[in-house]
């Protein structure tokens, strides 16, 4: 990759996805923040049950995501070599492996919601809302891993703008079904977590009917363990990293939980904040997944290691945008949230150190991006513990010292951004190899 015109080609490339990707990375989280700016509205006990089940959705959720990182390598790392076949026959087992464990999931979550809400920190109200969002968001988390895996096999085309589509669709409708269940037919918490559910499951239907077409080529279409094999294990290292990076944001909501419930409230404000700008950062590391994994498939070590360097240089100019946004607004933001004149106070504290975040997240995050492209999914699955047990230390303090608060918890987490930021891009380097 020695031209200018190369260079040229994969910077319009990185655009035309990152733009479709901000667009449906941002759309992702509305359902939190949707969902978080309604049941605030009813009070301060059904919005920190809402951060307890929102926590064990996000432990779901984004354990589930390999479906959509992992799909989204191979079937473009088998595009980038010409095998049609072989990406779609990914994308069948990526679906069979959706469906496979996306229902026992949905049992045990169901099954486990009161137990696992208390060992978070809910008690009385806050455990009984938890619950009830728990209960009815289970029934949701097929259809939603449904469309992690459809997810992959666009992206893995470099066709972002569908998603885009569907999930805007997705989130208009849950938006307005929730208004009506929740103010029109008084459902409350539940008809919050049913209205998302509705959602996920026309949105998965819409997915797999547009997914058909890049399908056909594969000519393999029952479940296959063997086939699977590669993703499971891709799978393994990425639930390791993901279990560990919200071990991280689960700390941090047990530690708000045992401090008030004005704090565990004005967290989940902040937590919802953080979960929409990360993946808007993000809209740079996913076509990251694309590129990198292509012209890794084409052989070209140059291109993907340009793809690298300029995806990381675009996520750092938006993160110091979106940083100094969050700084200016974090006096007034939370009212958006709640009513409650402490949980805004304290909240406006948090969302100032979460603008100082940004910069060190958007490098963290680009450079995961790189590497999940590059298939260097062990390292991640590793330096994710490690960057655990190094904030585990600030987590004992700030639990020790309830008197820090949400400066407490949120510096631990600036903390774990820096050790992900730094240590990623010299992996990035090692791998790839120096400029």
């Amino acid at each position: 990759m020695a031209t200018v015109d190369r260079r040229k080609s994969l910077d319009r490339r990185i655009l035309s996805l990152a733009i479709p990707a901000l667009g449906s990375l941002a759309v992702e989280p509305v359902y939190v923040l949707v969902d978080t700016a309604i049941v605030g509205r009813l009070g301060t006990s059904q919005l920190a049950g809402l951060a307890v089940a929102a926590t064990v959705l996000a432990l779901v959720f984004a354990g589930s995501n390999f479906l959509t990182y992992g799909t989204t390598e191979r079937v473009a790392r088998r595009l980038g070599t010409g095998d049609t076949t072989g990406a779609g026959n990914v994308g069948v087992q990526a679906l069979w492996l959706a469906v496979g464990c996306g229902v026992p999931i949905a049992i045990v979550l169901a099954v486990v919601a009161r137990p696992v809400a208390g060992a978070l920190g809910a008690s009385g109200d806050v455990l009984g809302y938890a619950v009830t969002y728990l209960s009815w968001s289970a029934i949701g988390v097929p259809f939603f891993l449904v469309t992690l895996a459809t997810q992959g096999v666009f992206r893995g085309a470099s066709d972002y703008m569908t998603p885009l589509w569907v999930l805007l669709g997705a989130n208009v409708a849950n938006l307005l079904i929730e208004l009506v269940f929740v103010f029109v037919l008084d459902m409350g918490v539940a008809g919050s977590a049913l209205s998302t559910v509705i959602a996920q499951i026309g949105a998965a239907l819409v997915f797999l009917r547009l997914v058909w077409p890049r399908l056909r080529a594969a000519d393999h279409r029952r479940p296959s363990r063997e086939r699977m094999a590669p993703l499971v294990t891709a799978g393994k290292h990425l639930l390791v990293r993901v279990v560990a990076m919200l071990a991280v944001f689960t700390g941090a909501t047990m530690i708000a939980a045992r401090i008030d419930e004005e704090t565990l409230a004005a967290h989940q404000v902040v937590n919802s904040m953080f979960l929409f700008l990360a993946l808007v950062l993000d809209a740079f590391a996913v076509p990251a997944h694309t590129l990198v994994a292509e012209e890794a498939g084409r052989g070209d070590r140059e291109a993907a290691r340009y793809v690298a360097q300029r995806s990381v240089r675009l996520s750092v100019v938006v993160s110091i945008g979106l940083g100094v946004l969050i700084a200016a607004s974090a006096a007034w933001l939370p009212q958006v949230f709640t009513d409650d004149a402490h949980v805004t106070h304290t909240a406006t504290i948090g969302l100032l150190w979460l603008a100082a975040l940004l910069v060190p997240g958007a490098i963290a995050f680009a450079h995961d991006g790189i590497l999940i492209g590059a298939g260097d999914y062990r390292f991640l699955g590793l330096a994710a513990v490690a960057y655990l047990i190094a904030v585990i230390p600030i987590a004992i303090v700030t639990l020790l010292t309830p008197s820090l608060g949400i400066s407490g918890i949120w510096a631990g987490l600036l903390v774990w951004m820096l050790l992900r930021a730094v240590v990623n891009d010299r992996r990035t380097r090692h791998v790839l190899g120096a400029a």
